[in-house]
């Protein structure tokens, strides 16, 4: 991650680029770029049958220059700072304040490629050297013309769900949750969804204002030692459970049901005892604690599942 000020002074974390899938990206567009030279050269030549070597040598260094200057210049101004090869890799190039790029933008990475960094027998060497001695990985092209390489199509990975772990089990049956509202909610629910997503700073920064909101609402206190996510995600369950109970209170139940509600793993007998999955997810690593629990802290109460099933069917 790195962080890009927009022109509303506003800081934002972006994934930036990083050699390796710059390089595939790269190889794809050059081995476009060899095609098109091969076939634009065979056809130029069909065409104008050059009959002395000073026109030859003429309409090769124009078919040359147009191909290895005018794919990449033509690709991100038609296409918002892509080419063949970035859009395979999901990359995309933008402005240092996170805007997309101009003619210009395009036009000033092309000729500092063309000219600086590939011809002869550098092979790239001054971009991948350049790419390596800046935080935001960029190339000469991008230091000319202020840009930026961003990795933007990233796969999607599940938050954690608001689930009860373990050891806050027994607390949870015991809070009073009537501070808690909608809003608040809300903002947790959201920022456990994408606590993966964000930065080590982004999360202490959203995360800790909020776990102090979520403690000053609740009574009684959870433990200390408690992960602010854990917090977080217990009580959020335990409101939903709540809500849930609310919603179905008095219905009738469907034919065969126990009379007990489906919260806990198949197979439970009604009122059996609380089972989770062992162990927590595994973010944030930092800044939590992660002391383990004392034993015996809080009421053993069982407390049901939190996985909330569809309502049941009013046969009625």
């Amino acid at each position: 991650m790195n962080q890009v000020v927009t022109g509303e002074a506003v800081a934002i974390d972006l994934r930036v680029a990083r050699l390796g899938s710059r390089m595939i990206a790269g190889l794809i567009d050059l081995a476009i770029q060899g095609y098109a030279l091969y076939l634009t050269g065979i056809a130029a030549f069909l065409v104008v049958q050059p009959d002395n070597e000073a026109l030859t040598a003429t309409l090769f260094l124009v078919i040359y220059v147009g191909v290895l200057l005018g794919y990449p210049v033509a690709c991100e101004t038609f296409m918002r700072g892509r080419t063949v090869g970035k859009m395979v890799l999901g990359l995309r190039v933008v402005r240092d304040d996170g805007g997309p790029i101009r003619f210009r933008h395009a036009l000033t990475r092309g000729l500092v490629g063309a000219v600086a960094e590939r011809p002869g027998l550098l092979l790239g060497l001054p971009a991948v050297i350049s790419m390596l001695s800046s935080s935001r990985s960029k190339r000469l092209g991008d230091l000319f013309a202020g840009t930026v390489v961003l990795q933007v199509n990233v796969p999607r990975t599940i938050g954690v769900l608001p689930t009860v772990p373990p050891p806050l089990a027994g607390w949870v049956t015991t809070l009073d949750l009537t501070s808690v509202d909608d809003e608040l909610a809300v903002r947790a629910r959201r920022f456990l969804t994408r606590a993966h997503e964000l930065s080590d700073d982004s999360r202490e920064r959203i995360g800790g204002p909020l776990l102090r909101e979520i403690r000053a609402a609740v009574t009684p206190q959870p433990p200390p030692d408690a992960p602010g996510w854990a917090v977080l995600s217990a009580v959020l369950a335990e409101r939903t459970r709540r809500a849930y109970g609310r919603l179905t209170a008095g219905r009738r139940p469907p034919a065969g049901a126990t009379g007990h509600p489906p919260w806990g793993p198949a197979g439970r007998s009604p009122g059996g005892p609380y089972t989770e999955p062992a162990g927590y997810p595994p973010f944030p690593a930092v800044p939590y604690p992660s002391a383990p629990y004392p034993a015996g802290a809080f009421p053993a109460a069982p407390h049901p599942s939190t996985v909330i099933p569809a309502p049941p069917t009013d046969p009625r």
